[in-house]
């Protein structure tokens, strides 16, 4: 996951929306949203490298996402996948106690009941609680106001603000391929050297790009909506899923 907006607690209807891309290898075998036979209260995408995944959501009343950190070079061999950061999250361990450390450059958010969670290992280790707002994540820090990152949260906002009614419809903003013309550059190059250096927020790349637009609705009662949109290598859409669950902040508090 490379670009993403995530409203929490900022909309009377709305408890959490969450809109991103995630951007990666091609080549690298994914399987597409379901909810997972072997822990059936979480619902994800999955990594079918390392078996973990980059967003999901457990009706037991958690959402996690992850983003990798660029600027430290490829990541080193021997680390734990951080995939499996999100699966660990979605199954109840403990935000505070997670050894973020042990793994190669990484941000997360978590939301846990009603507590929101951002944290991150690069430049040093940072975990910090998130009040109710708009917040905007790429491959930088929390809210750096990249090109990318300031118009995924534009668009959110202007969904939030307008009839708010149709989560899919954020899938058509993920698409945007032109390059806004607002913020500030990244400070450092990409480490995938088929990522340009600007870029907006769906990648189109026969190597590495967009693979697939994920939204997450839920709303004041805990009924959620999670659609997936999944791209191929000339970043065509190849197949939508949608999965309908029950977030049971109760189960955690």
């Amino acid at each position: 996951m490379c670009v993403l907006a995530l409203a929490w607690r900022a909309h009377p209807r709305w408890q959490l929306v969450v809109a991103g891309n995630r951007d990666e290898y091609h080549t690298r075998p994914a399987a597409p949203l379901a909810r997972w036979e072997d822990v059936p209260h979480i619902l994800a995408g999955r990594d079918l490298l390392s078996g973990g995944t980059w967003l999901g959501v457990s009706e037991q009343g958690r959402f996690t996402v992850v983003t990798n950190l660029r600027g430290y070079g490829l990541p080193e061999e021997g680390r734990p996948s951080r995939g499996a950061l999100v699966t660990g999250l979605l199954g109840g361990a403990d935000p505070d106690a997670v050894a973020i450390d042990a793994y190669n450059p990484v941000n997360l958010i978590s939301i846990d009941g009603d507590r929101a969670h951002f944290l991150s290992n690069r430049p040093e280790t940072l975990r910090t609680n998130l009040s109710p707002g708009l917040y905007g994540l790429s491959n930088g820090t929390l809210d750096e106001p990249w090109p990318k990152t300031l118009r995924i949260k534009s668009m959110l906002l202007d969904w939030l603000t307008r009839d708010a009614d149709r989560p899919e419809l954020l899938l058509d903003g993920l698409r945007e391929e032109v390059l806004p013309d607002i913020g500030l550059d990244p400070a450092t190059p990409s480490d995938v050297p088929q990522e340009p250096s600007h870029s907006p927020i769906f990648i189109r790349n026969p190597v590495y790009g967009t693979r697939c637009s994920s939204v997450v609705a839920i709303d004041a009662d805990g009924r959620g909506i999670f659609v997936e949109r999944r791209f191929s290598a000339n970043g065509d859409a190849i197949g939508d899923e949608a999965l309908s669950f029950d977030w049971s902040i109760s189960a955690n508090v």
